[in-house]
C-alpha cells in the first residue's frame, strides 16, 4: 500500500454535494465522470495529495443506491493506491481477506480497482486502486 488515494462519499445529489465540498475545500471538483460499469457518476476534489470522490447512483440497483437506502449518505470507502493490484489481491487472499471482485476492473479516474469485503475490515469498505498505464 503506497498511500490513501481517495476517500469515497456516497451522495444523493451530486450537484448539491459538489457545492458543499467546494465551500469546505475551497476548490471546485477537477473531474466528473460517469462510470457505467458501477452505475455511478463521480466527482473528484483534490485535498493535498489525497482526493475526495463523491458518488451518486445512476441506477436503483447500484451499490451506491443500496448503500444510501440502508445507511444514508456518508463515508462509503477508503481507497489505497497500490503498485501491483494483482499481487495485492493474492497477498490479501493469502492472509484470509475476502476480496469482493477477484479480478481487477476498470473504475473511475483511470484506475483498476478491487474491494476488500467490509466484514473483514471493521465494517469499512476498502478499495485498492492502481493507475492504468
Amino acid at each position: 500500500m503506497k498511500k490513501i488515494e481517495h476517500i469515497g462519499i456516497a451522495v444523493s445529489d451530486l450537484n448539491k454535494a459538489n457545492e458543499l465540498y467546494a465551500k469546505i475545500l475551497g476548490v471546485n471538483p477537477y473531474k466528473t465522470e460517469n462510470v457505467e460499469t458501477e452505475n455511478v457518476i463521480t466527482s473528484f476534489f483534490k485535498c493535498g495529495e489525497t482526493k475526495i470522490e463523491l458518488l451518486q447512483s445512476t441506477s436503483k440497483d447500484s451499490a451506491i443506491s443500496k448503500f444510501i437506502q440502508n445507511r444514508g449518505e456518508g463515508l462509503h470507502h477508503i481507497a489505497f493506491q497500490v503498485e501491483d493490484i494483482k499481487t495485492e489481491i493474492v497477498r490479501l487472499k493469502n492472509l484470509g481477506f475476502k476480496i469482493i471482485n477477484d479480478a481487477p476492473k476498470k473504475g473511475a479516474d483511470n484506475k483498476l480497482i478491487c474491494f476488500i469485503h467490509p466484514k473483514d475490515a471493521n465494517h469499512v469498505l476498502i478499495e485498492l486502486c492502481q493507475e492504468i498505464k
